[in-house]
């Protein structure tokens, strides 16, 4: 990442073979984030579901803290007037399938350290695999200032952690810890903070190299269980193994396996 970001902050993106690195960095300011840096998060996840040689995306940011969550001066404008930062078209880096914008399909992967505050939060909860570093503080503190979360924390605290515990810090605004996150299902992995980017960047390299095909199929099953329930799910068991059993690579994966060897995927 560059050291020396727009005033406004800047999101930087980072090739690394089928990993799409992408970083926030505004590092004098928490990384809070202004409406530029809100449009260039959205221009980056949409490279990364448009790019087919990506196959990951990995979030992290610039400096010892994730982020401090929106920079309200900037950002009251648009919620006064009813207005979404990132423009319509672009891939929702929140996943909330909101009309006008797309979901994304591929993979991402967070990691974060030190201050961690609102969006913060909902953008991890809006990923798929969460690393954080064992100096985390997390707050969801809108109600502290007037205002309700509505980037998904209302919706995925409670689906991770039951309606009690997601009351419990949405109402309150405390501050808790990397190891109360990983109680409560919001992180997958707590890792020494020396050791954050890496560990992200392992798990997303091992995803990368499966069937992309197959990754996307997969992710997809299980956002449709959680959103709609195990019983509309099942319904693409049969369809999409047949599709999937069609491909390229499904049969790479068979002459992997016979000839004792990794195999080479190319998403078709």
């Amino acid at each position: 990442m560059q050291t020396t970001p727009h005033p406004e902050g800047q999101i930087d993106c980072t090739v690394h073979g089928a990993v799409l690195q992408i970083g926030i960095n505004r590092p004098a300011k928490r990384n809070g984030f202004t409406p530029k840096m809100f449009r260039e998060l959205g221009e980056a996840y949409t490279r990364l579901d448009d790019d087919p040689a990506l196959r990951v995306g990995v979030l992290c940011a610039a400096g010892d803290h994730f982020t401090a969550g929106l920079d309200l001066p900037t950002i009251a404008p648009l919620m006064q007037r009813g207005e979404k930062a990132v423009p319509l078209g672009l891939v929702d880096p929140l996943n909330l399938g909101m009309d006008g914008y797309r979901r994304r399909t591929k993979p991402m992967v967070v990691a974060v350290q030190g201050i961690t505050y609102t969006l913060g939060i909902e953008l991890m909860l809006a990923a798929d695999i969460v690393v954080a570093a064992d100096d985390c503080r997390f707050s969801q503190l809108e109600v502290q200032r007037g205002i309700m979360a509505t980037g998904g924390a209302t919706l995925r605290m409670a689906e991770r952690a039951g309606s009690g515990n997601a009351l419990l810090h949405l109402l309150t605004a405390d501050v808790f810890d990397s190891a109360e996150a990983l109680r409560l299902n919001f992180v997958q992995k707590v890792v020494p903070a020396a050791d954050l980017l890496d560990e992200a960047m392992r798990i997303a390299e091992l995803i990368a190299a499966q069937a992309p095909l197959a990754v996307v199929a997969t992710r997809q099953n299980v956002l449709k269980a959680v959103e709609h329930g195990p019983v509309v799910a099942m319904q693409d068991f049969l369809p999409v193994q047949q599709r999937l059993s069609r491909s390229q690579d499904a049969a790479e994966g068979v002459r992997s396996f016979v000839e004792k060897r990794a195999a080479r995927f190319t998403g078709q």
